[in-house]
């Protein structure tokens, strides 16, 4: 009786082993036969002017966007919440692929700010850009310049280094259609 147990076993075994080498096999093909070109840009920018329109009519505060930012800063994220305290947000991936977004809402700094920062915190330092002062907040994930005035807060934030995010916020107009 375990003689024949024993056996089974072996055969399940072996089984195992042909289905695996033959699951690899196809692998191989389909890797070798299915076009992948690394230099093609894995990024492609979103046009963000509808939803930028939609926020300006709908925001009680003048929305922000950047102008006069190169053709190398990719727009990947857009989006406007009415229900989530007028919430936009517009993320990009900078020249040197880092990630930088503008986050603008009425909701309370306090709670706001680390939510979107990913629990970054207040430096009590500022930083001038544009003539405007900004605070700086430093996390383990993002880093930020933070504005708060008019009812709204602005957060420039993400990857990048604060000279980036100081290029971001200087670049960045409201907007009240």
């Amino acid at each position: 009786m375990w003689g024949v147990a024993g056996m089974r076993g072996r055969q399940t075994v072996r089984g195992m082993f042909q289905s695996l080498g033959v699951i690899m096999v196809a692998a191989g093909v389909m890797y070798l036969f299915i076009p992948h070109d690394e230099s093609a840009a894995p990024v492609k920018a979103k046009d963000y002017r509808v939803e930028l329109l939609t926020a300006q009519r709908a925001a009680p505060y003048p929305v922000l966007a950047p102008e006069g930012l190169g053709a190398d800063w990719k727009a990947t994220v857009v989006s406007y919440k009415r229900e989530k305290s007028d919430a936009w947000q517009l993320g990009f991936l900078s020249p040197d692929t880092q990630y930088v977004a503008i986050h603008q809402s009425t909701a309370e700094p306090g709670k706001y700010v680390p939510e979107v920062t990913h629990e970054a915190k207040n430096t009590g330092k500022t930083q001038s850009v544009g003539g405007q002062v900004w605070q700086r907040w430093e996390g383990p994930k993002y880093d930020a310049l933070v504005r708060t005035e008019s009812g709204s807060t602005t957060v420039v934030t993400g990857t990048a280094s604060f000279e980036r995010l100081a290029e971001m916020a200087g670049s960045l107009k409201p907007h009240k259609a």
